[in-house]
């Protein structure tokens, strides 16, 4: 008789010395495993200070909705409540800003921008970094994140005051770096 294996979840977290074990087990990692070693959403780096928690961006609408549908069990469920996600497709409807301001994913490969332990790119790593992970990839996703506010200057220098319509795919693409450009 053929042995009954119990399905793997999408993530498994225990507790131990080293902070809380996550494994990731989903459509783009298995096996995967970091620690949590931070409480949520504290004790960032000096220099890294986003202005959205990826649940914001989530609710707010991000990625055309199609963005870590496949991975629900490695974050909060309260991240998913309001999210506007769309598993099939992309749908810019979806954003914030109703517009794509998106590469895909090949190309952020080509680009190198892309690293295994965050295949799904920045927003992955902003997600686990806010869950408390720490890895020797962080200065270089705070440094890309950084070098994301020239956006938000563009906007003050060619937008009026708050008027969202103005440099849409603008405002959308800092969005997805964690930067309310609704208050520009």
């Amino acid at each position: 008789m053929p042995s009954q294996q119990a399905p793997v979840p999408d993530a498994a977290l225990t507790t131990g010395a080293t902070g809380i074990r996550v494994v990731v087990n989903d459509r783009m990692q298995r096996g995967y495993v970091y620690y949590r070693t931070e409480p949520i959403g504290r004790n960032f780096h000096p220099e890294f200070r986003p202005e959205l928690t990826p649940c914001q961006m989530l609710e707010l609408g991000v990625f055309g909705g199609r963005y870590m549908t496949d991975c629900r069990a490695e974050f909060p469920a309260s991240w998913y409540h309001r999210a506007k996600l769309c598993p099939e497709r992309q749908n810019p409807e979806l954003n914030c800003f109703g517009v794509n301001a998106s590469l895909p994913l090949s190309a952020w490969r080509r680009k190198g921008w892309i690293h295994p332990q965050d295949p799904r790119g920045w927003f992955q790593w902003y997600c686990r970094y806010y869950m408390g992970r720490r890895s020797a990839d962080d200065m270089r996703q705070i440094a890309r994140w950084k070098a994301m506010r020239r956006h938000a200057g563009a906007i003050r220098a060619n937008c009026a005051p708050r008027d969202l319509t103005c440099r849409r795919r603008q405002r959308q693409a800092l969005l997805h770096w964690a930067y309310d450009s609704r208050r520009i």
